[in-house]
């Protein structure tokens, strides 16, 4: 009963959002919504000496939580230094009360901690403009507070970031993967419908950060149909603009990991796109897969191959998006199976370094972090120690420092608390491993986000990272 309580109350928050997105009529009655996106202020203000003492002892409810005002964050004095290497990580405070943020490290020194207006988001991906000067962040369980789902910042001084402006979709929500597109702008995954079911949409902004698109959309019938027809619940996502297509995986259906629940709906499937017209040309299955996380390119491949990693397998498979089987496009091949550290590990994530030869995966119930050299995907070689009882706990998002130096892990994934079934262990500290000529890591030094504050945030949650590397003031990398 409950479950069916908050789901309506989500139904009716989305009939609330379309009413509000749609602008005044224009003369002659019709109606127009540009941008698709909308910003909303917060149910519940903020009233100083009141609405304190509100968000501290809100109870959890069923799905729709309570959308109490953050608490007002702690002062945090900034530091003057400017390093040539940063780490931008994407932070949800450990307490779920005060404000997440973004904070500006270098090797656990931190430069600046930057808030957005809210709090209880959960922290997911972050990603960097094609210029490098914005960062956008997503908030995985913002939907359940009634908040905004986007979050932008501008990094145009990258010892300073601001908070510029958040939005959501409308037919869509839960902020996943996000790539940038080269004329501005971002492409990203919304895992769910705007109440947290299939389908989910593969969303498009311009440069300025605006909802312009959730693709499919309704005038394109094939398309639709096929999200309709078996469950849409994109999750990772890669896009090659030279040859002009795109691929989501399929993970799970976002509501189904929050109580009461019969079990989490896991996805089998990928699907390609066309970016000329955003169409999807076909669905790729892989048998079994049960949750498809994450998918991407592999540079420089001649067939524009990808690795897609199947978590309940505990294998990654690649994907051939231009050869055919059957008369269809797309074909799924295993490359290789990790073993029960991966097999069912809840979540696995990877990178691929630039020149195509070296991937990274985590498992994070697993507590392992592998690596493969695929320079010839007929013979990849694990370069990890399988057997390796390694020092982390929870890892998730993993990212190769822009000089290859380096890599960098999070030990955090998702604990969406007593209203889920999806509580993951994590330590919560960013784990820089150094990377020999190889390819192969050795564990360096930790950032320990739970320590660092633990007295002004209740801890904290670090999910994602985007590194800047500054060394060269005229060609600057980031990732």
């Amino acid at each position: 009963m409950h479950g069916l309580l908050g789901f309506a109350l989500l139904g009716s928050f989305v009939s609330y959002l379309q009413g509000a997105a749609a602008s005044p009529a224009t003369p002659g009655g019709t109606e127009k919504r540009n941008p698709l996106g909308l910003s909303l202020p917060p149910l519940i203000p903020s009233i100083p000496g009141v609405t304190e003492p509100l968000a501290s002892n809100a109870p959890p409810l069923p799905i729709l939580q309570v959308p109490t005002p953050p608490l007002a964050s702690p002062p945090f004095t900034a530091s003057n230094i400017k390093p040539k290497k940063i780490g931008y990580f994407w932070t949800g405070a450990g307490d779920n009360l005060h404000k997440d943020f973004l904070a500006t490290d270098t090797f656990g020194t931190f430069i600046q901690l930057t808030d957005v207006p809210t709090s209880g988001n959960s922290p997911h991906h972050l990603g960097a403009s094609y210029d490098g000067k914005t960062l956008i962040g997503g908030g995985l369980l913002s939907l359940l507070k009634t908040q905004d789902t986007a979050f932008y910042f501008d990094v145009s001084d990258p010892y300073r970031p601001k908070f510029d402006h958040s939005n959501r979709a409308i037919l869509s929500s839960i902020v996943d993967e996000i790539r940038a597109k080269p004329d501005g702008g971002f492409y990203i995954t919304y895992m769910g419908s705007a109440v947290g079911t299939s389908p989910g949409r593969l969303v498009e902004t311009d440069a300025a950060g605006n909802i312009i698109h959730e693709w499919p959309e309704a005038k394109d019938l094939s398309s639709t149909l096929n999200i309709l027809g078996q469950q849409f619940s994109p999750h990772g996502l890669t896009v090659d603009y030279d040859k002009q297509i795109a691929l989501t995986s399929d993970f799970v259906v976002p509501i189904t990991i929050l109580k009461p629940t019969l079990g989490i709906q896991k996805a089998d499937t990928l699907r390609l796109f066309d970016l000329r017209t955003h169409k999807i040309l076909s669905t790729i299955t892989i048998p079994a897969g049960q949750g498809i996380q994450d998918v991407k390119f592999i540079p420089g491949h001649p067939e524009t191959a990808a690795l897609a990693t199947a978590v309940g397998l505990g294998q990654v498979w690649v994907i051939y998006p231009f050869r055919t089987k059957n008369g269809k496009q797309g074909t799924a091949e295993l490359l290789y199976d990790f073993g029960h550290k991966a097999k069912d590990s809840l979540a696995i994530y990877s990178d691929i370094s630039d020149d195509g030869k070296l991937a990274y995966f985590t498992f994070t119930l697993g507590n392992h972090v592998a690596a493969l050299d695929i320079s010839d995907l007929s013979n990849p070689v694990r370069l990890d120690d399988p057997n390796e009882t390694q020092p982390i706990i929870g890892p998730h998002y993993v990212k190769i420092s822009p000089d290859k130096k380096n890599l960098l892990v999070l030990g955090y994934f998702v604990q969406a608390g007593d209203i889920s079934i999806v509580n993951s262990p994590g330590d919560y500290k960013a784990h820089w491993l150094d990377l020999d000529a190889n390819g192969k890591f050795s564990w360096n030094r930790t950032i320990d986000f739970e320590r660092e504050f633990a007295t002004t945030r209740g801890g904290a949650r670090p999910h994602s990272v985007v590194i800047y590397d500054l060394s060269d003031p005229e060609d600057p990398k980031y990732y």
